[in-house]
This record gives structure tokens, sequence and C-alpha cells, in this order.
């Protein structure tokens, strides 16, 4: 996976969400997809990739939340590589995330990526989480 604006090159690797919880990989320089859902490049749905941001630095997701609007997100796959671009970037509290949980993360919908990190670290957790949504282009 490639975020060329922000200087991101990673590898993505596949993830649960035991309990309906979506934990980033151990590895904080990854990105992890969820398994259970949409894969990239689907005809319908969206498809959910999660990383770390480290409060200290090196957190592959640290920066995520500088994405814009017509930012190039790139997934290569086994069989190809999909090109994104960045159409909505969000803040949200863990209780606004949980409320739009449905919408942001449909799995039947129009085909999209969507970026999930955390955001605002408070010295004992993060309170908040980035969530960014792009889709498909041949650009």
């Amino acid at each position: 996976m490639r975020i060329p604006s922000l200087d991101i090159r990673t590898g993505v690797v596949p993830i649960s969400a035991p309990g309906g919880v979506l934990t980033p990989p151990s590895d904080p320089a990854l990105v992890g997809w969820w398994r259970d859902g949409v894969r990239p490049g689907e005809d319908q749905g969206r498809a959910l990739l999660t990383g770390h941001a480290v409060h200290g630095g090196g957190g592959v997701f640290d920066t995520l939340n500088q994405l814009s609007g017509g930012d190039v997100v790139v997934v290569r796959t086994r069989q190809s590589v999909l090109r994104y671009r960045v159409t909505t970037q969000g803040i949200y509290t863990k209780a606004q995330l949980a409320e739009r949980a449905q919408e942001l993360f449909d799995q039947t919908g129009s085909p999209r990526l969507v970026l999930v990190s955390c955001l605002e670290w408070d010295g004992d957790e993060y309170l908040k989480n980035v969530v960014v949504v792009a889709r498909p282009s041949n650009v």
C-alpha cells in the first residue's frame, strides 16, 4: 500500500475484529485489512484498512489526518494495482464512530476504501478516530 502525499509505503496483513473491535496489526509499521469484510477492488462495499498512530511517532498512520480530498491511495493486490482518490476525511469520538459505523463501514454500497486510525492521545488513551474514505480512480 502506498499513500504518496504522506510518503507512506507499507505492507497490508489480514486482521479480524473479535467482539466487534477492530485492532490494528501488532506491528505499528503495517496496515491491517479486515478479512471478514470486502476486499479492495470488489464491485461493492467498503474495504476497511486500519493502522496504528503512535503518540511518540513510528505508527504507519501517524499522519493519516493530513489526507485531504483528491489525495491518492494505491493498494497492490495479487491480481492488480488499485488506485483510489480521497473523497472525505472525518474525525470522530468513539461514541460518534459507533453511531455512524453502519454508514462508514457499509459492506453493500458503492465500492470504497476506508482507512481508520486513532487520534488525540491524552496520555492514557486515544480519544478520537480519523476515518478517510476514498473512491476507485483510474488516475
